[in-house]
């Protein structure tokens, strides 16, 4: 752990909402859902009312009748997130981006400088809100799990440092699930036997959340608990996966359709595997239900590979395992990841080799008319008539 608060975390505030408002000057001040189906992101006017992501856009507009729904703009997004970077770069050369709207940022070596960590983050919020025109919230502290906290608990638009030796002062009185890893599975079985706050929790033995919550849970919690943390700061982190999901709305839809959805998705995958030169062995598929519950399946390969045909073929042989559960609880998100990844791209190959050579020349091919004219330039057949614009990250700041 650091001497000093030297660690921070940047996190844009309900990131998607924030752009349709900044870009649209009607919006601002009003409750604002992104999403058509599912609410994506909500804006804080919205979540006054008790909007929540996920959640059903009729739903969100039941508790909020006057809210504004408006499409997803990735492109628009994906812009706003690179100039918000750029900002986070211009502030110091060690940033771990988490996602696409919040990151790590280290600022021990920058005193003389650039001044106190304290400074150096009200100066960049400054600065994303005149660079980019979006609030940003920012958390300082000694450990990285802390300082994601303190940005949780300053939000909206906020600045919260934890000073070194305050930490337990201000980490145990909160409610436990903001101790990472506590979902509402674990959560109840934590207030099943009162122990609602982080103090609770630090006051247990790790013998006993390990019996309670098994060995990984219970260490985690443990160490969280008492703010143990080691983690760095660390730059050019490759991803341990690669995945893309898509909201599906909630009407109904004919599986042949989410066939067709789940083949857009894989093809999506697989290009950004090729284009950064990384087979992997796992396929996971991630599902969210109609009554916003969540599952999912996952299949190792024997070998890594970055083939299209033969991720899909996984992919779609774990869909098809599902297929009773999908009907019956009506699917509103699906997604695809693929983990296990191999850093060099290397990939062993297996007999046939020449209908491997075939799916490889068809990859090839596909990725060249890509580059040069356009994602949207070809589709496979399997997903023609299948927008995946919604497939954006679900945002719950």
């Amino acid at each position: 752990m650091h001497d000093q608060a030297t660690i921070l975390h940047a996190d844009l505030d309900s990131f998607y909402a924030s752009v349709e408002q900044r870009d649209d000057p009607a919006l601002r001040g009003r409750p604002v859902l992104v999403g058509m189906g599912v609410v994506l992101a909500a804006s804080y006017e919205a979540k006054a009312f008790g909007v929540r992501t996920p959640m059903g856009v009729a739903q969100a507009r039941h508790l909020c009748p006057q809210a504004i729904v408006v499409p997803a703009r990735m492109s628009a997004f994906t812009t706003a997130s690179k100039a918000v970077f750029a900002v986070f770069k211009d502030t110091t050369p060690i940033v771990e981006g988490i996602s696409i709207d919040e990151a790590f940022l280290e600022v021990g070596g920058l005193l003389r400088i650039r001044g106190t960590p304290t400074e150096i983050a009200r100066r960049l919020r400054a600065e994303v809100r005149e660079r980019v025109g979006l609030p940003i919230t920012v958390g300082v502290a000694r450990t990285k799990f802390l300082a994601k906290v303190a940005s949780a608990v300053g939000k909206p638009d906020g600045l919260l440092v934890v000073p070194p030796g305050q930490e337990l002062a201000f980490l145990h009185p909160l409610p436990v699930e903001r101790l990472w890893g506590v979902g509402p599975v674990t959560s109840g079985k934590l207030r099943e036997r009162r122990i609602n706050t982080v103090g609770h929790v630090a006051r247990l033995g790790e013998a006993t959340l390990v019996s309670l919550l098994g060995a990984h849970a219970g260490r985690h919690l443990h160490a969280l608990a008492h703010n143990r943390d080691p983690r760095r700061v660390r730059v050019g982190v490759r991803r341990g996966s690669i995945g893309s999901q898509c909201a599906l709305g909630r009407r109904e839809r004919p599986f042949e359709e989410v066939e067709a959805t789940l083949a857009a998705l894989v093809d999506r995958v697989t290009r950004r595997m090729r284009s950064g030169h990384r087979a992997g062995r796992t396929v996971t598929l991630r599902f969210r239900f109609g009554d916003f519950t969540r599952a999912t399946r996952s299949r190792s390969m024997w070998t890594a590979t970055m083939q299209t045909a033969t991720i899909l073929r996984t992919a779609r042989e774990l869909l098809a395992e599902n297929r009773a559960m999908i009907a019956e609880r009506g699917l509103t998100l699906i997604g695809v990841a693929v983990s296990n990844l191999d850093g060099d791209g290397n990939v062993q190959l297996e007999l046939p080799f020449e209908a491997l050579h075939d799916e490889d020349k068809l990859d090839d091919a596909l990725d060249a008319v890509r580059d040069r004219f356009g994602s949207s330039a070809v589709k496979r057949a399997a997903s023609l008539g299948h927008d995946l614009s919604p497939s954006v990250p679900i945002l719950s700041d």
